[in-house]
C-alpha cells in the first residue's frame, strides 16, 4: 500500500488542507534548518531540503499558488525560489501584508491560505491563515500556535509533508504518482 500522508492527520486538519490555493513559507527555520552559515569574505550559504523542493515543484504543477516570504534579505533564497519558480519576497518587514497582497492578487482568501513558519516573525501570518503549520522544530511560542505541526523537523522534509497533504487532500495523489503530473514547466527540486 502507497504512503497516504493524510493517515496520521486529524479530519479537522485534512478538511482545512483540502480548502488551500495559496501556500505561503518562511525560509529560516522552516525550508532551511534554521542555522546561517558565512564564508570568510562573509558570503551567506544556507542548505535546501531536495524533497521539500520537490514536494513545491508537484504543488505548483497541480496549479497551487507558492511563495516564500522572509524578513531577512537573502540572495541565496532569492536563487532558491527563482530556481523553484516560486513567488519569492525578501526582505519583507511585514509579512502579513505581503500575504494578504498574494492572497488579493490570485483571487482567494486567508481561509484558502496556508502558512508555514516557525518563530515569531510568522506569528501574525499564522494566527489568521485557513491552515497553519509549523516545523516539529518549532519555536515553543510558535508550536502552541498552529493547527498542525508536521514530523518532520525545518530543512529535512518539513515543508514537503506540508505539500504530499496539500497533494492528497486535493485528490492528486493518483495522477502524481502515475506520473501524469503536468510537466511542462521542467523545474527540478
Amino acid at each position: 500500500m502507497p504512503y497516504d500522508p493524510t493517515a496520521s492527520v486529524a479530519p479537522e486538519i485534512r478538511a482545512r488542507a483540502a480548502r488551500i490555493g495559496l501556500l505561503c513559507l518562511d525560509v529560516d527555520g522552516t525550508l532551511t534548518d534554521g542555522r546561517l552559515y558565512f564564508d570568510a569574505a562573509g558570503n551567506e550559504m544556507k542548505a535546501f531540503s531536495v524533497l521539500d523542493g520537490q514536494g513545491l515543484v508537484q504543488l505548483r504543477r497541480f496549479g497551487f499558488q507558492v511563495a516564500m516570504i522572509t524578513a531577512r534579505p537573502s540572495l541565496v533564497a532569492q536563487k532558491r525560489g527563482e530556481d523553484l519558480g516560486l513567488e519569492t519576497h525578501i526582505g519583507v518587514l511585514d509579512k502579513l501584508a505581503c500575504m494578504d497582497a498574494l492572497i488579493a492578487r490570485h483571487g482567494l482568501d486567508r481561509d484558502r491560505t496556508c502558512f508555514v513558519g516557525d518563530d515569531l516573525p510568522d506569528l501574525d501570518c499564522l494566527r489568521v491563515a485557513g491552515l497553519s503549520v509549523a516545523p516539529a522544530n518549532a519555536h515553543p511560542w510558535i508550536a502552541e500556535s498552529v493547527h498542525w505541526r508536521t514530523h518532520a523537523r525545518a530543512g529535512e522534509g518539513a515543508v514537503r509533508e506540508v505539500c504530499d497533504l496539500l497533494l492528497a487532500t486535493h485528490g492528486h495523489l493518483p495522477a502524481l504518482l502515475a506520473g501524469q503530473a503536468d510537466s511542462r514547466d521542467g523545474r527540478r527540486a
